[in-house]
């Protein structure tokens, strides 16, 4: 914009066309020094105009308390001469740069660190706050497409130039910029393309968290006009396309509320989450769970399940649990046959944040207490575990299934997802027995079949589920048969056959 020239125009190419105009774009370069050596870990995008720019781009770190970790921010700015569409000439000036430690950022308050800029003798060069925040080990990502309507007209000679920009809530009340959708010029009715993001940038993985969203249109000189804003949470948004992702968009002020009838409105949204309950079609969770429990609660004779969730901060204190019951009730987790327990396990969703690490062994072991108590051959225990193949007590896990093949019980593993399952065929034990502490497991007690093997292409759920029940069943016969006959138990005897009453029977001699 130097020299009161013409603006530019950026087109899809990576060069800037410009017009008869002298103008910079600025940016700041993030470097990473480790060991001494000077590694450029990577660059900020680019914000015109502006002297206070808030960056959306992030960077993921690994943390290491016990190493000094050192960074070095510089903020260089380029001039960019141009005409007719040439690049004429590249200048490099220079804003100042800042040094600190990963250590630094995370150990101030709320993990929130503010530094001056330096480098620059006898000049201020401004500030450069930074935030840093312990990763969930979400991995989702969701896809999501919004429009509005009736927006507020900020342009004398036309209509609004409208962009949205989202902001997840910190821990300490502050908002940070996570993402901004596309400029969709000259409406008042936009509809903005669809975008993925991932859940840990919109929200940590945590579905109640706040998320903020302000509504602005755009102006060629940054000074982009706030038409209002409005709060969300991922669970809100999560409940896709409904009465309850309309948005009304207001402005506040200090001393009122002025509301105008615009709104903004969720088109779609869809995620990778294998928790995600879509309307129309069960999750691959509840898809197992349905295949599986429908066959063998046949066997049971009053169909109540206890049913256990692990991996998951429970409210109201967010305490993390790895045996937690589904239906919330810690005295009584048993729930009404398998529709009970899909129910139990839909409302659970939209109370508990899930949560890492993924244990295994606190539930092997809790079902390993019943059958304990239970060793005269009247019952046996059947523990179906769904789970997405990342385990994180292989050893607990291990010797959790040792103790438990000395008991009236078997294990069957579900794999879902596109997870490496090594870790699950490794407790399966077809191949080699599994063992813990140099002693092996008296029988093999767990059989473990990926979900995915059994998805038909065709889309043909019923007989995906059908052959994924009878795969996943099959060895139960045979344990239940060992168990016994380790133990000596007999089959009782059979009782005599009905005979109806006032019914004889009659011998005949030849």
């Amino acid at each position: 914009q130097g020299g009161g020239g013409l603006r530019c125009r950026q087109p899809a190419q990576t060069l800037i066309v410009l017009f008869y105009c002298l103008f910079f774009h600025h940016f700041s370069l993030f470097t990473l020094i480790c060991f001494s050596s000077l590694l450029q870990f990577g660059r900020t995008e680019v914000i015109d105009n502006t002297l206070n720019p808030d960056f959306v781009r992030k960077y993921i770190l690994d943390y290491f308390f016990e190493e000094k970790q050192n960074l070095r921010f510089d903020f260089p700015t380029y001039f960019l001469l141009f005409f007719q569409h040439f690049l004429l000439h590249c200048l490099q000036d220079f804003l100042g740069q800042m040094f600190c430690t990963l250590g630094e950022i995370v150990g101030s308050p709320a993990s929130r660190l503010e530094k001056p800029l330096g480098g620059i003798p006898g000049k201020k060069c401004g500030n450069v706050i930074l935030t840093a925040e312990e990763l969930s080990n979400c991995r989702d990502s969701a896809t999501m497409q919004f429009c509005a309507n009736k927006l507020d007209k900020k342009d004398f000679f036309g209509k609004s130039d409208p962009f949205m920009v989202f902001y997840r809530s910190n821990e300490d009340g502050t908002f940070t910029i996570c993402h901004k959708t596309e400029v969709v010029k000259n409406t008042l009715n936009p509809v903005w393309q669809p975008f993925t993001i991932p859940v840990r940038a919109l929200c940590n993985g945590d579905y109640d968290r706040t998320i903020k969203v302000e509504v602005y249109d755009w102006d060629r000189d940054g000074s982009h006009d706030f038409i209002g804003d409005f709060t969300t949470s991922y669970r809100e948004l999560a409940r896709g396309q409904s009465q309850f992702n309309v948005y009304e968009v207001s402005r506040s002020s200090h001393s009122s509320l002025l509301t105008t009838q615009q709104h903004v409105t969720l088109l779609s949204f869809s995620s990778t989450s294998l928790h995600y309950m879509n309307p129309y079609q069960l999750n691959a969770y509840a898809m197992a769970l349905k295949a599986v429990g429908e066959i063998i609660q046949d066997y049971d004779s009053d169909k109540m399940f206890p049913a256990l969730g692990f991996g998951a901060k429970l409210p109201p204190d967010g305490r993390v649990s790895h045996e937690f019951p589904l239906n919330g009730n810690m005295e009584n987790p048993y729930c009404n046959g398998i529709e009970g327990i899909l129910e139990a396990y839909h409302q659970s969703l939209k109370t508990v944040q899930l949560y890492g690490p993924t244990n295994f062994a606190p539930i092997v072991n809790h079902v390993a207490r019943y059958a304990a108590a239970v060793q005269d051959g009247s019952q046996y225990f059947v523990l179906l575990i769904i789970t997405d193949g990342v385990i994180s007590d292989m050893a607990q896990t291990k010797e959790a299934i040792v103790n438990a093949a000395k008991l009236p019980m078997s294990i069957i593993i579900v794999g879902v997802g596109q997870a490496e399952f090594d870790a699950m065929v490794e407790l399966d034990g077809d191949d080699i027995r599994i063992s813990s502490r140099g002693k092996l497991a008296e029988r093999d007690i767990v059989q473990f079949v990926p979900f995915r093997d059994y998805m038909d292409r065709t889309g043909n759920h019923v007989l995906s589920m059908a052959r994924l029940a009878k795969d996943v069943l099959a060895e139960i016969p045979d344990q239940f048969i060992s168990y016994m006959k380790s133990r000596g138990i007999k089959p009782n005897p059979a009782p005599p056959p009905y005979t109806p009453p006032g019914h004889t029977h009659h011998h005949t001699q030849i």
